[in-house]
């Protein structure tokens, strides 16, 4: 999983006027950019083997599947599998510092906007013009399913309201590899594949915001006197 990868361009795709936030917190850390986004891409592949770090794509499903926990995941829980999905101990010479730092500030910008039900961009990799828009989310996909793995409590609420958003998640998977999931199988059947990739990346914000939904429900706003 640390090994190069072939030259992609990330998909950073505006949101539709609608969806982009009215205000941001001046206190909050900018987002990271491009270049950012790939110095924390080069720090996950300069880690050693047989460390198996998370890739920049599957990173950012995981930290929205860790995010959408009922409770929040300890810090120190989440973050042991980012520079290695077993979470082995790293060597000695291996300084996390730089590659903590960015991947805290993705999870609390992922946050922000999990919380407020605001638009995020998914960091996918736009593939060539005839790959299958599940072809390019599927790092994403399988990153969330990573975190699903590692901390199941999601999967533990009602299931009937989760079955739509994780449909459209999981849609991108084979369905042989799920186990124990015939109704969310007959759910993924349902639904149409989406025709283009921006079309797979709405779908996976709508998706995590239904399951905000459910795990993460805002507060009523108070009643008016």
């Amino acid at each position: 999983m640390n090994a190069a990868r072939p030259a992609q361009q990330w998909h950073m795709r505006k949101p539709p006027e609608s969806k982009r936030p009215a205000h941001v917190s001046r206190a909050a850390q900018p987002a990271l950019g491009e270049a950012e986004l790939h110095e924390l891409q080069a720090l996950l592949e300069r880690l050693p083997e047989p460390l198996e770090p998370l890739d920049v794509d599957m990173l950012d499903g995981y930290l929205c599947g860790v995010l959408l926990q009922p409770r929040p995941v300890a810090r120190e829980r989440w973050l042991q599998h980012v520079a290695d999905v077993d979470a082995r101990p790293l060597p000695a010479t291996v300084d996390t510092t730089r590659l903590h730092a960015l991947v805290l500030r993705r999870h609390a910008e992922l946050d922000a906007a999990i919380g407020a039900r605001q638009w995020f961009d998914p960091w996918v990799f736009e593939l060539e013009d005839d790959a299958q828009p599940s072809a390019a989310v599927y790092g994403w996909v399988a990153g969330f399913a990573t975190a699903m793995s590692l901390f199941p409590e999601l999967q533990r609420l009602d299931a009937a309201p989760l079955q739509e958003p994780l449909a459209l998640i999981y849609r991108h998977l084979d369905a042989e590899d799920l186990e124990d999931a015939d109704d969310l199988i007959e759910e993924m059947e349902s639904i149409e594949p989406p025709a283009t990739l921006a079309e797979a990346v709405e779908d996976l914000v709508r998706a995590v915001l239904l399951l905000a939904d459910v795990s993460r429900p805002q507060a009523a706003p108070p009643r008016r006197r």
